[in-house]
């Protein structure tokens, strides 16, 4: 899976911090969206996703990668 944001559409509810910390993070001076990993472990993949339809602004996407099995 590999995190998008669009930093110009971002209002800086803090959703997306709220729902994976260790993805998202808010600029100190706006609040607006900071992605911490572009590409994280498929443990986190279900709160990214909850992270993006809770986002009011719809600034996260997702790119989902096809496992090599």
């Amino acid at each position: 899976m590999k995190v998008i944001v669009d930093q110009n559409k971002c209002v800086a509810s803090g959703q997306c911090v709220l729902a994976t910390p260790e993805v998202f993070d808010q600029r100190e001076e706006d609040g607006i969206v900071v992605l911490l990993t572009e590409n994280p472990p498929e443990h986190l993949a279900d709160d990214v996703r909850q992270a993006a339809v809770l986002c009011p602004a719809q600034a996260i996407w997702m790119e989902e990668q096809e496992k090599n099995e």
